[in-house]
């Protein structure tokens, strides 16, 4: 895919919408292009959080638990951004990223990313939202979750508390 295809692809991702052509095309020129097979690993929980992607094509699916305990936590598909949290809280990455099927994204550094963000206070704003907006839905998945565990009987249960 030509730079130019990629700034096409980051156009409709809503964080990026609002950037003029000639950032879209720097912002794709400076990622890099990858290539995950169904159940590659995209991200580790505890790794650094030294990148963002952009989901181009597939579905990858966000894993909670381990081992006979994993189970998905949710989903996400094409021009949508992953990893972003972890290189704005310059922290390790809290939760793995697996390829549901066949996945392309382009990885978009830190230093790129969080530049990206200082300099462009509309892609800041829009990210703010977006995670506010995030925040917000798994807020009520955990209220929803305590009522049905404290109705099934289980309000003792660690899960149940606030």
């Amino acid at each position: 895919m030509s730079v130019e295809q990629e700034a096409a692809v980051l156009a409709r991702v809503p964080t990026f919408a609002k950037l003029d052509p000639a950032r879209l095309k720097l912002l794709a020129f400076t990622s890099r292009a990858l290539r995950f097979d169904p159940g590659d690993m995209l991200i580790r929980a505890g790794d650094p959080s030294d990148s963002a992607f952009v989901i181009l094509e597939g579905t990858v699916e966000f894993l909670g638990g381990a081992g006979d305990d994993e189970f998905v936590i949710g989903t996400a598909g094409p021009h949508l951004m992953i990893g972003e949290m972890g290189v704005i809280m310059n922290a390790p990455r809290t939760i793995n990223v697996r390829a549901r099927d066949h996945v392309r994204v382009l990885r978009i550094n830190a230093p790129v990313f969080l530049r990206l963000l200082s300099e462009n206070p509309d892609v800041a704003l829009d990210m703010m939202r977006q995670l506010s907006e995030r925040l917000a839905a798994t807020t009520k998945r955990l209220e929803a979750a305590q009522k049905a565990l404290a109705g099934a009987g289980v309000a003792d249960h660690p899960s149940a508390r606030g």
